[in-house]
């Protein structure tokens, strides 16, 4: 079983830093493939029963998220 997380997910202020990041982190030598599209997203988390609270000060950033080639 690798040691390497199933799923990783890089946050970036600008979308060419997102989408150059799969050849500069090596992410396929890695074992990694890029799943869906790297789009802008907002951040928000719950903790217990309270309204989901912004993340970064609300700010949006780019996500991609990378899955091993191996995952189901």
């Amino acid at each position: 079983m690798p040691t390497d997380p199933q799923r990783i997910t890089i946050l970036a202020r600008e979308f060419t830093a997102a989408a150059l990041e799969f050849h500069r982190g090596k992410m396929a030598e890695r074992g990694y493939r890029m799943e869906g599209t790297i789009t802008p997203r907002h951040f928000q988390i719950i903790e217990g029963p309270e309204p989901p609270k912004d993340l970064f000060d609300g700010q949006t950033f780019f996500a991609v998220t990378f899955v091993r080639k191996d995952a189901d």
